[in-house]
């Protein structure tokens, strides 16, 4: 009996579909259901009913998904315990993250991570929406302290503090003029995130003001786009200062307001309520702090313990 073809099954059914199962677990959408239809034929009972819309359980499929479901995730919940109790550093780590912070913070930090440890695997999917953990089986989900975010079976290991700035290009400057205050903002196009409506900012005297940018000139969840409109000189963009230190160095972009402080970016790192924290996830949870430290000046990322 292949306990695989079980497995996928449970997969299938929890994410709604072979598409969805497929890109989480990272096999191609064929293999499940060449493993679906094998575990029909062994057991000689129709579970899934197929239809080009959506997918619907049978009721002999319904029953052997709610029985079966809890043992899979208890021999994974056990799995993971096991390897924090031995301390070894391998296996997959599956990671979320917004796409700046995945990029320029998770991203380098799994690259040295996996160079240290040759048995670790990681994955980190790049993306803005806030998921639990526990539902969709990662280790670690990074979100933004601004979102709503899930609480059932969840732990907030740490926070993350990220300094953010005002980013133009110099053409742009040179057409609307360098502002030399926040009301100088007001006559210039922003770039927004989708949940972006004020943007805080603390001038040197310590009062801090809220620049509206529900108006955006654009607007997207994905930094790289954002960043893309603002080397064009389509705006000023609010950005951690790490990522556009390559565009500042080559004069692409000059940052706006340099004596004024942004809002930082806060990151929660969201684990799954375990006894035991995998080897792995505090291994990355240590190197994240230490990645903080060796950031140049400028570039503060803090971390504290909830």
């Amino acid at each position: 009996m292949d306990w695989r073809d079980w497995e996928l099954f449970c997969e299938v059914v929890q994410h709604g579909g072979f598409s969805a199962a497929a890109r989480v677990v990272g096999h191609p959408k064929s293999s499940l259901s060449a493993a679906v239809q094998r575990l029909e034929s062994n057991l000689g009972l129709r579970l899934i009913e197929r239809t080009t819309r959506h997918l619907r359980l049978t009721d002999a499929g319904e029953t052997i998904y709610r029985r079966v479901k809890p043992l899979f995730t208890a021999l994974h919940d056990t799995h993971s315990e096991a390897m924090a109790m031995s301390g070894s550093i391998a296996g997959t780590l599956r990671i979320k993250s917004p796409y700046e912070f995945g990029a320029h913070h998770a991203g380098p930090v799994a690259c040295e991570l996996m160079s240290r440890y040759p048995d670790l695997a990681i994955r980190i999917d790049v993306e803005h929406e806030i998921v639990s953990p526990v539902v969709e089986h990662y280790d670690i989900v990074f979100a933004m302290l601004e979102a709503p975010l899930p609480s059932a079976g969840i732990v907030i290991k740490r926070i993350f503090s990220l300094e953010r700035g005002l980013f133009a290009a110099p053409a742009l400057l040179d057409r609307l003029g360098e502002p030399c205050g926040i009301e100088d903002l007001f006559r210039f196009p922003l770039l927004t995130g989708p949940t972006d409506t004020s943007w805080a900012i603390t001038t040197p005297a310590g009062t801090t003001e809220y620049l509206p940018a529900d108006k955006a000139r654009l607007t997207s969840s994905n930094a790289h786009i954002r960043l893309q409109a603002a080397l064009a000189g389509l705006g000023i963009l609010r950005v951690t200062a790490s990522y556009t230190r390559a565009a500042v160095e080559t004069g692409s972009l000059r940052r706006v307001l340099p004596d004024h402080i942004c809002e930082p970016l806060n990151v929660h790192a969201l684990l799954p309520a375990r006894q035991f924290v995998p080897a792995k996830v505090r291994c990355f949870l240590e190197a994240m702090e230490e990645h903080a430290h060796g950031s140049p000046a400028g570039e503060a990322l803090s971390s504290a313990a909830d």
